[in-house]
């Protein structure tokens, strides 16, 4: 069972995703939910005032908790939630009671539906039905089509309409199982039905739904359907400058020798490989990570008619990033990962934050930005070693 572990001292809260609660004397007067319980409390400076009494209960995921704030609302009714007489305030989720179901988001119920809330946020819940549809694909049309659609084509869809199986009926329980809290039990399901099916040698669906468990368990460990509540980027290096082009770099080599840098650029959180770069050191001598980075990002900065970016992230340490910050130009800022406890340092600050600390959607943009950079370097360090290889 589900209980809230209560602080009077907001600071010690902890940056985790979760739900979070505010008590005044025995009653509960508000329950959310957060990527960061931490930083999202901060924003209830009304609250605050009126209580320190704050519960939170952890998560794995934020999946998980916009479940836990479903049922916790509805169980306790806390005061300065949604108005529970006021049918738009809040969203169900409904599942029609049909040979072949229809599952959808509505604001009102009705008894020939079989209804699943109610829910606050109806943003996030419409994120997570669309998550849960890639693993549980559902019909959403209101009438049958006399042919499979688009929905069919994605993938999203069992095709009912033509398709006359229970698979439509099996998914529809999946997901409402999932969203009552019933994960667990959803994958033991199909853990069992893998290993019934590979027992009959029907290899081909025990492997399906062995990709099936793998990927339910990860969307619902990593899938980010909050609204960003924690510290955006912006805010982490104190800039009003949107942060919308990003370059990241890395070096390889192996003893000195072949190499090479990267540089990869984002634009708008995505890969634009038009402007990937890459850089076969000059400096020689014993290995340095630190100088081959001055060399990268001073020959980089010379390049006036490349794109400027907003923000670059270096593949190291501090002393990485005070190369960076000696080589760049003024109005850029600049970050380095370090890969020992996914340490992010930021220039103009002493102590390094922690990846983990931040929103979902930036600790991924981040990982994202170091992978593909290392990628690149190596991918062009393997080259250089194969053609030195050959010459020989």
């Amino acid at each position: 069972m589900n209980k809230f572990k209560f602080i009077n001292q907001p600071n010690r809260l902890p940056k985790i995703p979760g739900v979070y609660a505010f008590k005044k004397g025995k009653k509960l007067i508000y329950v959310g939910k957060a990527v960061n319980i931490k930083e999202r409390v901060k924003n209830h400076q009304k609250l605050l005032k009126q209580t320190k009494q704050i519960g939170y209960i952890k998560t794995d995921s934020e999946l998980e908790a916009l479940i836990l704030e479903a049922s916790l609302i509805k169980k306790y009714k806390p005061k300065y939630n949604t108005s529970w007489k006021d049918d738009k305030n809040y969203f169900f989720l409904a599942s029609t009671k049909e040979r072949f179901p229809r599952i959808f988001i509505t604001h009102q119920t009705k008894q020939k539906n079989n209804y699943l809330g109610p829910f606050v946020d109806g943003s996030s819940l419409k994120k997570a039905l669309a998550i849960l549809r890639k693993v549980f694909p559902f019909r959403s049309c209101q009438t049958l089509p006399k042919k499979p659609c688009l929905w069919y084509q994605l993938k999203l869809c069992p095709a009912p309409c033509v398709l006359t199986t229970e698979l439509c009926q099996k998914n529809s329980r999946n997901i409402l199982k999932i969203l009552r809290g019933g994960k667990s039990q959803v994958l033991n399901n199909l853990k069992r039905e893998m290993k019934t099916a590979s027992k009959k040698q029907d290899y081909e669906k025990a492997a399906r739904l062995r990709d099936q468990r793998n990927y339910l368990e990860r969307i619902m460990n990593n899938a980010g359907i909050f609204k960003n509540n924690g510290p955006t980027l912006e805010r982490i290096l104190k800039t009003k400058k949107p942060i919308s082009r990003i370059e990241a770099y890395d070096v390889s080599n192996i003893q000195g020798k072949e190499a090479t840098g990267s540089m990869v650029t984002f634009v708008g959180n995505r890969p634009d490989k038009n402007f990937y770069r890459r850089f076969k050191i000059k400096i020689q001598g014993k290995p340095n990570d630190t100088a081959m980075i001055r060399e990268v990002i001073t020959r980089r900065m010379k390049h006036k008619e490349w794109p400027c970016p907003d923000l670059i992230v270096i593949d190291g340490g501090k002393a990485q990033l005070n190369a960076a910050v000696k080589s760049k130009n003024k109005n850029i800022k600049a970050v380095s990962l370090a890969k020992k406890e996914n340490k992010l340092f930021i220039e103009g600050r002493k102590k390094p934050i922690l990846l983990k600390s931040l929103p979902k959607e930036t600790f991924n943009l981040m990982l994202r930005l170091r992978d593909e950079a290392h990628r690149f370097a190596i991918a062009y360090h393997r080259k250089l070693r194969t053609k030195v290889l050959l010459e020989k």
